[in-house]
């Protein structure tokens, strides 16, 4: 059996690289071809090229490299076409990977798969129809979205999101952590900008000065930065000014598994985060660390997104546990001083999250089969 696979984000690594090791399982003569980070070569991929091109987000960030991300695409196409593989399957970046399987549903009859869908829920629910014009079968991670795909032509199944089958930190591994970090008994605030460049530059000088205020209301409060791979260089540059307790997790500086071992026991140990928004709010909820979200873009993308917004929130604990418990500061409200003040109430009462965090967890499939193998199930079940 012969796949072919298009990540084009850390998260979209993630999720390949579990489904590549479910189809291995179950078909241990798979082959792999396409593009992905270092999850999905870890599974036997050799990435075409590097995936980070791929890894910009924004209607203003895109425009500078549209026709490098458009020679991308047709080259990408191009790939499947003449491999002719038994499935193709593309994983969210929809914006590029829907484009690649609409040159190919042009020229071929391989089907299309895409994995993560599309979040007609919140915004632009129209891309449900036209998706289902070039793909066959969705992997939705989320209990509520299958009824919303089918009703738009396509297949699809819930498959449970990988959150919930990723190790815990234990108490070693805690120990191991504050030691190498110099944090003894120290409480800790976690802080992730973004695994982007473009939203570490606009993140980084916000949460900064955040921080400088929460200090003066728990100035024993230790900071802790994990920084991704890709960007952990502009990270420590963008951290210069901030307060001195804060200590970066860079990945580079540690073998692979102790750096995973690390950010683990930071996720678990941390008595409070400041995430920009995305998947690794549910991270954080696996963790049952109480956290705020806040981002915004650049102001051409906030205000087109925005007026496009379908929900009220966009945590993803929020949203799975149908509550609004996690604080959010968006947009125009992403200012350091109402960041600071929610961080200061999640401080005084941290459990007001808790029953949310459970609950998300449940729901996205926590205790069944992990969603890696699932996900495998699921394309093989279809062809």
């Amino acid at each position: 059996m012969r796949v072919f696979l298009i990540a084009g984000e850390p998260s979209g690594d993630r999720l390949g690289g579990a489904l590549m090791e479910g189809l291995r399982s179950l078909v241990p003569d798979v082959t792999f071809d396409g593009v992905g980070g270092s999850q999905m070569q870890a599974q036997g991929l050799a990435s075409r090229f590097d995936m980070r091109e791929l890894s910009v987000m924004g209607i203003a960030e895109v425009l500078p490299k549209y026709a490098q991300l458009k020679r991308r695409i047709a080259e990408m196409a191009q790939a499947v076409i003449d491999t002719g593989p038994d499935v193709l399957i593309t994983i969210d970046s929809p914006d590029f990977c829907l484009r690649v399987a609409g040159l190919v549903k042009a020229a071929s009859t391989v089907r299309t798969v895409h994995y993560v869908a599309p979040t007609v829920w919140a915004w632009r629910p129209g891309r449900a129809a036209k998706m289902a014009r070039v793909i066959d079968h969705v992997l939705a991670l989320f209990p509520f979205e299958p009824p919303l795909m089918e009703a738009a032509g396509m297949d699809c199944d819930f498959v449970g999101h990988p959150v919930v089958a990723e190790p815990q930190a234990t108490e070693a591994e805690i120990a191991a952590f504050r030691a190498e970090f110099g944090l003894g008994e120290s409480r800790f605030a976690l802080v992730l900008p973004g695994s982007r460049a473009g939203e570490v530059a606009r993140l980084a000088p916000v949460f900064g000065r955040a921080l400088a205020r929460l200090a003066q209301s728990h100035p024993d409060l230790r900071i802790v930065v994990p920084a991704a791979a890709p960007v952990a260089d502009q990270v420590r540059m963008r951290l210069a000014d901030w307060p001195a307790s804060t200590a970066v997790i860079d990945p580079r500086a540690f073998e692979a598994g102790t750096a995973q071992a690390h950010k683990r026991a930071a996720f678990r140990a941390a008595d409070v985060a400041l995430a920009a928004s995305g998947t690794v709010s549910l991270e954080l909820a696996a963790a049952r660390t109480p956290m705020v979200v806040a981002y915004t873009f650049n102001w051409l993308s906030w205000q087109i997104i925005s007026r496009m917004a379908l929900v009220d929130t966009v945590t993803l604990v929020n949203l799975v546990s149908d509550t609004r418990v996690v604080p959010e500061c968006l947009g125009p409200d992403c200012r350091p001083d109402l960041i600071a003040g929610a961080l200061n109430r999640v401080l005084e009462d941290p459990a007001a999250q808790a029953d949310a965090m459970a609950l998300t967890m449940e729901r996205l499939g926590q205790g069944g089969e992990a969603p890696g193998l699932r996900a495998a199930r699921a394309v093989l079940g279809r062809l």
